[in-house]
């Protein structure tokens, strides 16, 4: 079982506002996880937060962040291998997730919130720089990480979800545009709706949209499927429930990530989307900028966003979820950036969730 390690003067189990889990609640989970042996888990402060973290290695920092519907469990593998690459790689539970505080106020899950966590956790870990990757909508606080804040980002890498600068509307007002209100990001907009739905059983939730994005489900009828409510469904009726798991996902992972929300529920999470509109708005400053630290991005060949698979290193017979997915090896295709490491060569990029 992973090795559990408090912040210096801290009790784990002391709430500062909604959302830390016990001392003795944590390691109930983990014992029932599985491949998390080598990794530490303590508390840090950032902002007005108190942070979980997960950890393993020593030497230059990498801070991995998760997307939606995730936790640091999702990291478990490459926390592993970097580690053993020589870094000292970090895994947070981010704002409104698993282990860290989830403010009640939907005001405080902005992009500059997000971003700012970041740093302030390059701050408690007492480190000028890092490369922060990003997953999912975490990487979209990656690339807005390296925008906002190049002076502290020594590279920055994206898996699934491209760069794209500010447009002349909002991302949500663009696709309600586009495919109307049924499109999820804006069935997430009403309070309540998408929470209560996730929430009713959390097990269907994990395993349906872990499965229902990856390289293992059927081909999408169109390029809207998985992504449009019809009237009078629900968000989880577009995606296909798989009747067996494949290979890299098993029970105990959804049993895991399952009980993280089961405790949580689900409207920390969906308070990102819901700032998506006024994060648009305060990033005006930035309109035009350029992500200035050294690029990586990644998607799988099977990834649901036919954008996501433009110039992108490609991790073949890998979904939404690359580094969840099995796959051997990254292709030599043109990159948005420059590598991280110099001339890319091949790397096993994924392992089993």
């Amino acid at each position: 079982m992973s090795e559990v390690s408090l912040v210096a003067g801290d009790e784990m189990g002391a709430d500062i506002g909604a959302g830390v889990v016990s001392t003795t609640a944590l390691q109930a989970q983990l014992a029932k996880s599985r491949d998390v042996s080598g990794v530490k888990h303590r508390y840090v402060k950032t902002n007005d937060l108190r942070m979980h973290i997960a950890e393993q290695g020593a030497g230059p920092l990498v801070v991995v962040l998760h997307g939606f519907p995730e936790c640091w469990y999702s990291w478990r593998h490459q926390l592993a291998a970097l580690a053993e690459a020589g870094v000292h790689a970090v895994a947070p539970d981010q704002r409104g997730y698993g282990g860290t505080n989830r403010p009640d106020d939907v005001k405080r899950y902005t992009q500059l919130h997000l971003v700012g966590d970041v740093i302030g956790l390059l701050d408690a870990l007492g480190k000028v720089k890092a490369v922060v990757v990003g997953h999912d909508f975490g990487a979209l606080i990656a690339w807005n990480a390296a925008l906002l804040r190049p002076d502290r980002l020594r590279g920055v890498v994206g898996l699934s979800v491209p760069y794209t600068p500010r447009g002349p509307v909002s991302g949500p007002a663009a696709a309600r545009a586009m495919l109307g209100d049924g499109f999820y990001q804006q069935y997430f907009q009403a309070p309540g709706v998408a929470d209560a739905e996730l929430a009713r059983d959390p097990h269907r939730t994990m395993r349906t949209m872990l499965y229902g994005h990856s390289g293992d489900a059927p081909p999408p009828e169109n390029s809207t499927s998985g992504f449009v409510v019809p009237p009078g469904r629900g968000f989880l009726d577009i995606l296909p429930d798989p009747k067996t798991l494949p290979a890299w996902l098993t029970d105990a992972d959804i049993d895991y990530c399952a009980a993280q929300f089961a405790r949580t529920g689900y409207t920390g999470a969906l308070n990102w989307y819901r700032m998506i509109a006024r994060s648009w708005e305060l990033m005006a400053p930035w309109t035009g900028a350029r992500v200035q630290p050294p690029s990586l991005y990644i998607a799988g060949d099977a990834t649901t966003s036919s954008t996501s698979r433009a110039h992108a290193t490609r991790s073949r017979t890998c979904g939404t979820f690359p580094q969840a997915s099995r796959t051997r090896s990254s292709s030599r295709e043109p990159v948005t950036g420059s590598s991280l490491s110099g001339p890319r060569r091949s790397t096993r990029l994924c392992s089993n969730f």
